[in-house]
């Protein structure tokens, strides 16, 4: 299970930490490398920019993404994901403060495969994403599709 990564698109540092420190208390030994930014993602996910030499063996088995970042929003992030072929079935996690409908309808539309709410209560918090973490890297079967070989 180490061996899939996790890709945390959070521009807030104390959420990274806090994600961070979520996993490793559920005993999720997976490398979590984050981007700050959408367009950091979008350039780690399609090995663009400074991440054009990034190892095919790199590609995230998930992404935890949130809503509000700079440059360009998760839900852009998101739509990119789904348009193209080589990322359409990546699983995707909204990881976000925000409880609008407005965003919630539009994450599921664009393809999420789910909507987590951060919660402002650290244990909660933590109880969150150890939750999602044994889910998504323990228990679920990815596609093989998502893997994207040619990325």
């Amino acid at each position: 299970m180490s061996d899939k990564i996790i890709l945390l698109v959070e521009d807030n540092p104390d959420d990274q930490l806090l994600t961070q420190r979520a996993l490793k208390k559920y005993h999720i030994p997976n490398r979590v490398v984050i981007a700050t930014d959408g367009a950091e993602a979008l350039d780690y996910l399609f090995r663009e920019g400074i991440h054009s030499s990034r190892r095919i063996e790199d590609n995230p088995y998930v992404v935890l993404l949130d809503l509000k970042l700079p440059k360009i929003d998760g839900l852009q992030v998101l739509e990119k994901l789904r348009g193209d072929s080589r990322t359409q079935r990546l699983p995707v996690v909204v990881l976000t403060s925000s409880t609008q409908q407005s965003d919630i309808e539009s994450a599921y539309r664009l393809g999420a495969n789910s909507y987590l709410r951060k919660s402002v209560d650290s244990d909660e918090f933590y109880e969150t994403v150890g939750h999602l973490g044994l889910y998504w890297l323990k228990l679920n079967i990815n596609s093989p599709v998502p893997r994207m070989g040619v990325l």
